[in-house]
């Protein structure tokens, strides 16, 4: 306590680099991936598949951080909750090598993982090893390929984690899944799309090229617009092709909030402290959309 209020303790900086909050997204992909399966769910198979994705989300956020402080990039970004980094190592410089250190341990046990898992679905091998890589490439090299980095996230959320997850219950990838997780690839590579925007000038200085920096915010926006269509397209396609029960539509429910944060990425696409709050708008629209086609999913399966 000091001068009767009370103070709170930073994070400390591992924790702090993992970005803790936004490994929820790897939760919820599992969990869409887990509905669209055939039962039975081995509970084992399944929680070991949530372990991996946690690991593998917490490694790349722990590269990158790592990546970034070398880089001297942590230094010039201006951060905001959702860009810019943890600022974790800037902090506290002396904790660099055991965020690099805690990186490839949980990448180790994300690969630990799946050579068990391989065991009874080898049909997983291709997203292993695609996963790993996008794991160890983001940061030093897909970061400079601007078409590259915006479909990087959207891979790995969508298809390796989604579907992944249904291989990995299953042997195998049903239609359904491949249809539904175009949904959280199209979200998550939206949500790094807006975060890219407070970033553009320092990512510049370290030789970073992403879409808002090569062909600028305004067109980044409207590609943002349309990853929104594709997300809710593929739903509503799975469900009229057969694919998928009509549980999945329950993710049309967020179409308006989608609908609020395109307008604001657009209206103030330039203007970095009016964006803020569609910044906010977009990461829960990245986190509810694909929870609520799981809960659907759950409640009418096939």
């Amino acid at each position: 306590m000091v001068g009767g209020a009370t103070t709170i303790a930073p994070m400390p900086p591992l924790l702090g680099a993992m970005r803790l909050p936004f490994l929820l997204l790897a939760a919820v992909c599992v969990a869409l991936g887990a509905a669209v399966a055939s039962p039975p769910r081995d509970a084992l198979v399944l929680g070991l598949v949530v372990i991996g994705a946690l690991a593998a989300h917490a490694a790349v956020n722990l590269l990158n951080e790592w990546h970034d402080f070398r880089s001297g990039l942590d230094l010039r970004t201006s951060r905001t909750p959702f860009s810019g980094g943890s600022g974790a190592l800037p902090a506290q410089p002396q904790a660099a090598a055991g965020v690099l250190a805690l990186g490839v341990l949980l990448l180790a046990l994300c690969g630990g993982i799946g050579l068990w898992l391989l065991q009874r679905s080898p049909g997983l091998l291709p997203y292993g090893v695609v996963g790993l890589a996008l794991v160890v490439g983001y940061t030093p090299w897909i970061t400079h390929r601007p078409w590259l980095c915006l479909l990087a996230p959207g891979l790995g959320f969508g298809p390796l984690m989604t579907a992944g997850t249904v291989v990995a219950l299953n042997g195998q990838a049903n239609a359904g899944v491949l249809v539904v997780s175009l949904m959280p690839m199209a979200l998550a590579s939206g949500l790094l799309l807006l975060n890219q925007f407070p970033d553009v000038d320092a990512d510049r200085t370290v030789g970073r090229r992403h879409l808002p920096m090569v062909h600028g915010r305004p067109f980044a926006a409207r590609l943002l617009a349309g990853l929104f269509v594709v997300a809710y397209a593929a739903p509503v396609a799975g469900v009229l092709a057969g694919v998928l029960p009509a549980g999945a539509l329950l993710c049309l429910v967020t179409a308006p909030l989608a609908a609020a944060v395109a307008r604001g990425a657009r209206r103030h696409a330039d203007d970095m402290p009016a964006l803020l709050p569609t910044m906010g708008r977009n990461v829960a629209l990245a986190l509810a959309t694909p929870v609520l086609a799981a809960i659907g999913l759950w409640a009418m399966p096939a």
